[in-house]
Order: structure tokens, then C-alpha cells, then sequence
């Protein structure tokens, strides 16, 4: 939940001016793809006989880790993993406003101080190209390193796409190395107050033009009903990255909307298309008739406050936003919120937008066969059941994990949780299409949905984010 603070011009600077740095020639140096040493195929070719938890017993892995509930519950399982392998696990936490950076400068400098770490998964795109990950998948497919019972096909198999790339821009996810594990996630959904819902006679939209209407109604009719300065809808506005992916990518997505086409394997920006023109007026029309008055300032952290403080109605972001507000006693409006999976399309579709905190190995590591024990354990069934039960991974990667009655019994007190999830769980992927410049086109994204709110004609304002973005992509 902290990750939406990080400021991601930082990132870029950081990532853009390290791709170009001399260093890299150095550090890439012998490295293809994912990091595999050339004619030596990769590390997991040494792993051979019977598979052992205990093969690398005495061996130290160090981990970088986000301050972050899923951390949370690693660290209270270590001693776990420790019994299993005999593997001590060290490990630094930083906040996020400057954990990327302390990631990106340690894998651009080659030092490998960290065999193992987290990682959004937009940032395989950033991280990939230049050799800094480790590709798994040879690692996954040697039964001598992986245990039986890690069963990847127990994963959802869209959020074990959602680290796996060819390294080329544009191309599809799911194909190419896998540069990183589903650890935990967030589905981007529509939560609201069933008290207003119920005491102004409504029901959760069904198109995007009756959410519109919704969040209109809410904010004209709930102070009148006893809900005194509350509105209609929050979703995000701030000029960030984070600002366009959970709701505003969702809705467009269920619209059939592309971010980018590939044409002869050059990217095309399709933000400015007549379709994505009407949707994104349709968009800043809501917010402006319905959201908050600061709207260009609020992040994830506003809405999910505003949701739980009864001054929002509803909320279209993650679910993991609405679910710490939900939960007995964490705000006024707990045990009076309820899930749902927001609109379909035009056609029905229900295509939703994701983040996904993943786990990732560095290419430069010295302890590849004890990080991948590690790595195994962390996203292994047993450990993400105790953590689903105990701490709050509320949206289990793992298809086992999901039907478990502890989890259900645990998750069915919230109305319509657990329904919304198995609705959108299969249609939840990664709706950008992967190439280096993302948090760059986003941002500028951002920053013109902020004019066109603030009433800009959006044809000019996205004809012109287009033009930006074409050669910056190419």
C-alpha cells in the first residue's frame, strides 16, 4: 500500500540515466538475457540428483524487501524457511519512497548485494532488458531444483504471465524467459458505503454511464441523507504513473482500449484514437461531476481514507485500498462496505487492470541455487496459506490458497469480496503493453488527464501526448 508515495520521475531518472551509463557495458559484459553466463547456459543447469530442501544448508541469502503487510508476513515465517533449508535469510526494508532507488543503483552497479528482492512487475521492463534479472524458468523446469510440491500449475496462470517476457518491446507477456514470481496482488474493482447505496435506493452500476450517473447522484443527494460533505466516486488524479492504472485502466480496457499498437514492430501510442478521446472526456466528466474537489491531488492513500471516513460513496481502485478500511474497527465506515466488480464494457467484457508485487532473483548473485530455495518457499503453497490466514495477502496468487476454508471463512464477513474476486480473477492481467518507457508515457498520461479535467479540449491535449510519446517509445 505504500508503494503509490514513491515519486517515479525518480525512478525514471535513475533507471534511464544508469541503461545509458558505461558501467552497464561492464557489468553486462558476459551476460545474455536474463543474465545467463554465454555458452554456459544458466546456473540451474548445475542442480543435479534427487531434489533437497537442505542443499544449501549454511548458506546466508540476502533479500531486499518494500516496507509492506506481504513483507510483514515473510519476516514472522522466516524461522520457517530457516528449519526447511538451513538457510539463514538476512534482509534490509526501506520504505518505497526510496526503495526503488536503492534496487536499481545495487542491480546497474553490478555489485549484487542482494541475491534475491522484490518488484512491481512493470518493472521487469525496465530491469529485463539490461541483463540485471535472472531468468527462472530453467530453474523452474529442473526437477533436481524444484520441489515437487511447488506446483506451478497451482498459480493463477495470468499473474505467472504477468513476469514472463520476450524482453522486446511491445511483445506480449507470457512468452520468453520468467523474470519474476507472483508473490501477491490487486485486482481493481468498485467498493462502496451500503448505507448510502441502501438508504438513497441504489444499485451498483452496471455500465460505465450509470457509475457516471451513480457518482453524480451520490454527490447531490447523500448530504441531504444524513452523509454531509461526501461525493460519488474516488479514484486517483495525481501527475503519477499510479494515477492512470487501477480504475482509469480498467474502464478503458473493459472499452476495448489499447495504450499502444505494434505496427511492423514499432510502437504506435493509441491514447489519442476517437474512441479514447470520448472515454477519457467521459472519465474527467465523472470526476468533475461526481468526485472530490482536489481532485488532481489525490493519490491511493486519499481515496481509500475518504472511503473509509464516509466521505466517498464509492471507490474504483484496488481492492486491497477498500479492504483496509473494511475490515472490523479500522474506520467509520468498516463493516459498511461492500465489493463489486464495477462495470462491463460495451461488449460485456470485464478486462481489469493489476498490480502485482513479485519476487525476482538479481543475475549477478553468487547464491542462485539457495535464492531459488528461498524464492520457492515464499511463493510455495504452505507459507502463502499461513500468510493468507494470519496477515493480509487477501488476494492468494495461488488457486489453492483461494479455496482454502480458513481464507474463506476469514474473507467471507466482507460483502462481496470473495464474489467480486472468483468474477474478475481471470480477466485480471496486465492491460499495458510492456516496453522501458511505461512509467514515462504514463506520467505524461497523467498530466493530460489533469488538463482535459481541467478543460482542455481532450483531442488536442491527447493528439499531442501521442505526438510526445511516439518518438520516445520508438
Amino acid at each position: 500500500m505504500d508503494r503509490h508515495v514513491h515519486d517515479r520521475r525518480r525512478f525514471l531518472a535513475l533507471t534511464g540515466a544508469l541503461s545509458a551509463a558505461p558501467l552497464l557495458s561492464a557489468c553486462g559484459a558476459g551476460f545474455g538475457g536474463g543474465g545467463q553466463s554465454e555458452g554456459d547456459g544458466s546456473a540451474a543447469d548445475d542442480v543435479t540428483g534427487a531434489f533437497d530442501w537442505k542443499r544449501e544448508k549454511g548458506t546466508t541469502v540476502k533479500a531486499l524487501l518494500n516496507k509492506h503487510p506481504y513483507t510483514d508476513a515473510l519476516i514472522a515465517d522466516l524461522t520457517s524457511f530457516t528449519d526447511k533449508t538451513g538457510i539463514e535469510v538476512t534482509y534490509d526494508v526501506f520504505p518505497e519512497d526510496n526503495y526503488f532507488d536503492k534496487l536499481t543503483v545495487d542491480l546497474s552497479s553490478g555489485r549484487a548485494s542482494y541475491d534475491v528482492f522484490m518488484l512491481g512487475a512493470y518493472m521487469v521492463w525496465q530491469y529485463g532488458p539490461p541483463g540485471w534479472l535472472e531468468d527462472l524458468g530453467p530453474w523452474m523446469r529442473n526437477a533436481s531444483a524444484t520441489a515437487a510440491e511447488w506446483d506451478r500449475a497451482d498459480f493463477f496462470p495470468n499473474l505467472l504471465q504477468a513476469g514472463q517476457w520476450s524482453l522486446k518491446a511491445g511483445a506480449p507477456l507470457g512468452r520468453g524467459g520468467q523474470y519474476a514470481l507472483p508473490w501477491g496482488w490487486e485486482t481493481n474493482v468498485v467498493a462502496y458505503n451500503t448505507e448510502v447505496f441502501r438508504k438513497l435506493g441504489l444499485k451498483p452500476a452496471k455500465s460505465f454511464e450509470e457509475l457516471r450517473e451513480l457518482a453524480a447522484v451520490i454527490k447531490k443527494r447523500a448530504p441531504g441523507a444524513g452523509f454531509d460533505g461526501m461525493y460519488g466516486i474516488a479514484v486517483r488524479g495525481s501527475r503519477s504513473w499510479a494515477t492512470i492504472h487501477p480504475g482509469f485502466m480498467t474502464m478503458y480496457a473493459r472499452n476495448g482500449l489499447r495504450d499502444f499498437t505494434v505496427e511492423g514492430g514499432k510502437l504506435s501510442p493509441a491514447m489519442n484514437s476517437p474512441r479514447a478521446v470520448a472515454f477519457t472526456e467521459d472519465w474527467a466528466a465523472m470526476v468533475k461531476e461526481g468526485g472530490p474537489p482536489s481532485w488532481t491531488s489525490y493519490t491511493w492513500y486519499q481515496c481509500s481514507s475518504d472511503l473509509g471516513a464516509r466521505k466517498a460513496g464509492m471507490l474504483f481502485d484496488a481492492d486491497t485500498a477498500a479492504y483496509f478500511q473494511a475490515v472490523e474497527g479500522a474506520s467509520p465506515a468498516s463493516g459498511k462496505i461492500a465489493f463489486h466488480p464495477g462495470p462491463k464494457g460495451p461488449d460485456g467484457s470485464l478486462a481489469t487492470n493489476m498490480w502485482i508485487w513479485s519476487l525476482g532473483m538479481n543475475a549477478r548473485s553468487r547464491r542462485k541455487s539457495a535464492g531459488w530455495l528461498f524464492l520457492q518457499w515464499a511463493t510455495g503453497k504452505e507459507h502463502l496459506r499461513r500468510a493468507a490466514l494470519t496477515h493480509h495477502h487477501i488476494d492468494p496468487v495461488r488457486k489453492s490458497v483461494s479455496q482454502d476454508p480458513g481464507y474463506r471463512n476469514k474473507m467471507r464477513h466482507l460483502p462481496g469480496f470473495l464474489e467480486t474476486f472468483e468474477t474478475v480473477v481471470d480477466r485480471t492481467r496486465i492491460q499495458f503493453t510492456p516496453q522501458a518507457q511505461f512509467f514515462d508515457a504514463t506520467t505524461s498520461w497523467a498530466a493530460a488527464l489533469q488538463e482535459i479535467y481541467g478543460g482542455k479540449s481532450a483531442r488536442s491535449v491527447l493528439d499531442g501526448l501521442a505526438g510526445d510519446l511516439r518518438e520516445k517509445v520508438r
